[in-house]
């Protein structure tokens, strides 16, 4: 085990020795294994998105063994997905990767301002399939958000008392927040704030934007001079405001965008101090041949052999 992952792992002295190993067995696998930084494809888009929509750009991720094999073969640190798509394939790519299921999923059939997922999965799957983590979203700005809290917390205190890490999705949504709030610097950083007070191993969180949302919190970053016109800012406040630094957080990679545009967005990720990206769009929707070209870029932007 390298130096650096012993520092991560330290952070984490008051989890069971069971959380620290599914953590370092992440931390450990694939082309980043042993650098700290984390590349991990998620594949839950067809339960909040639907099917065409996730899909159709490429026929072949209909299909939930392709998305086994498109994680194993780029090296991915981990593969998280909904219940169905792991049980679809755990047992026949067991040990190749390590899982996180997705215990929550919300679908769009019903236009809702105040959005809450279904708890769709539960500790005792994740450990039949074999993960080393379970997955959960929340939306901060949402009517429904302490709902989503209670049930985080319980399903991460059950989590690790079976020595599983605990993934956070902290997506900001809700009739509270404008939509471009829902990347605001000042809004992305609470969320990950909130994430990590509720127990989270890892956090995912989306890039931030320059805006800043709220007014109290608009004087506090003009009083202070709080560096974020740049995105490595910004990406450096993320981490900063998840426990200075000591608490994983990864960025989603959103919808489809161009090569370069992606590339830039993992260099600010990689020079604000991130830990990686959680990467599904993106990478699923190209041909696996294309696939593979991205994410191994986006790897290689990670380790230093891309500048």
């Amino acid at each position: 085990m390298t130096d650096r992952i012993r520092e991560i792992l330290s952070w984490y002295n008051s989890e069971n020795p069971g959380v620290r190993t599914n953590l370092a067995r992440m931390l450990n696998h694939g082309r980043l294994g042993g650098t700290g930084k984390m590349v991990i494809l998620p594949v839950d888009q067809g339960f909040e998105h639907g099917p065409a929509r996730s899909f159709a750009p490429n026929p072949a991720g209909y299909d939930p063994r392709y998305h086994f094999q498109l994680a194993i073969e780029a090296g991915c640190n981990a593969y998280a997905a909904p219940l169905g798509f792991l049980e679809a394939g755990a047992s026949e790519y067991a040990g190749e990767i390590p899982l996180i299921l997705k215990c929550n999923n919300h679908d769009v059939l019903n236009d809702e301002r105040d959005p809450i997922s279904a708890v769709t999965a539960g500790v005792e799957d994740a450990l039949r399939l074999g993960c080393v983590a379970v997955g959960f979203t929340i939306y901060p700005g949402s009517s429904e958000r302490t709902i989503m809290y209670e049930q985080l917390r319980d399903l991460a205190a059950e989590a690790k008392a079976a020595g599983l890490a605990v993934v956070v999705w902290s997506y900001p949504r809700g009739s509270s927040i404008s939509k471009e709030g829902e990347t605001a610097v000042d809004v992305v950083t609470y969320a990950a704030q909130i994430a990590a007070q509720l127990g989270a191993d890892i956090i995912k969180v989306k890039l931030p934007s320059a805006k800043v949302e709220l007014a109290e919190a608009q004087k506090v970053y003009q009083k202070y001079e709080i560096p974020i016109s740049t995105l490595t800012e910004r990406v450096k406040h993320v981490i900063q405001s998840s426990f200075d630094g000591r608490r994983i957080v990864i960025f989603s990679g959103g919808a489809t965008a161009g090569d370069d545009q992606v590339f830039n967005e993992v260099r600010a990720i990689r020079d604000g101090g991130g830990f990686g990206s959680i990467m599904g769009r993106n990478s699923f929707q190209r041909k696996k041949e294309d696939a593979l070209k991205f994410l191994g870029t986006i790897m290689g932007i990670y380790e230093g052999s891309i500048q």
